[in-house]
């Protein structure tokens, strides 16, 4: 019996061999397509990052604060273009620190963008400026607008929320007042700041933003 048993471990261990040198065949098979799925990868992120940039630099241009005096404030502004790694991180410490940071901001709504819920921010700053509102008629026009923007049934940038929130809005902007978006607004914040916060955190483009060189040191030229 024992020839047997010599026979059954020999061709278990041949058996084993074989299942041996397959795996190294696959891993070098595997390397290989790992270092082309890497080469794609890094592709992929550097038209990412340029997509980024590219929507960052609508959301900077076109917002509020860089229209007024902007010739005079060409060589100031293009400073002001990216943070310093010191200014990037202290986003990840609250969500209200990005929101307060003009390029922050612009850079959370370009991400948005990218994960194509920019609706949320869009509602939020909408609500952010019809808070500001002093005059009662614009309050009024301010609230219809954002009822039909942002809330009502297949509204173009209708955001998530709940059914009896939507309803208690539609009656009251009928009188219009300072507090009409409050519920929606905080649910939309919690929304961001529980969901796509982190992830924009965890993002290429804040990574690079965090890091001490510069994304495009040699694209810039200098």
């Amino acid at each position: 019996g024992g020839g047997a048993g010599r026979h059954g471990r020999s061709a278990m261990q041949s058996a084993l061999f074989l299942a041996v040198q397959h795996g190294a065949r696959m891993e070098r098979g595997g390397r290989r397509r790992s270092e082309a799925e890497e080469a794609e990868k890094g592709r992929m992120k550097r038209t990412i990052i340029k997509d980024w940039k590219t929507r960052l630099s609508y959301f900077l241009q076109n917002s509020s604060n860089s229209n007024k005096r902007k010739s005079k404030k060409a060589g100031k502004h293009r400073n002001y273009f990216r943070p310093s790694p010191e200014e990037a991180q202290l986003w990840s410490e609250a969500f209200d620190e990005l929101l307060a940071n003009k390029y922050g901001l612009a850079a959370f709504r370009a991400f948005l963008k990218s994960e194509f819920c920019e609706e949320n921010i869009e509602f939020w700053l909408a609500c952010e400026d019809f808070k500001k509102t002093k005059s009662p008629q614009k309050l009024t026009s301010k609230a219809k607008k954002i009822y039909n923007d942002f809330i009502e049934k297949e509204a173009p940038k209708e955001i998530n929320i709940d059914f009896q929130t939507k309803n208690m809005i539609a009656q009251n902007i009928q009188e219009a007042t300072h507090t009409c978006f409050s519920a929606a607004q905080k649910r939309v914040y919690s929304l961001m700041e529980n969901n796509s916060y982190p992830r924009f955190l965890e993002s290429e483009f804040y990574q690079e933003l965090c890091k001490k060189t510069p994304i495009t040191r040699a694209a810039q030229g200098t």
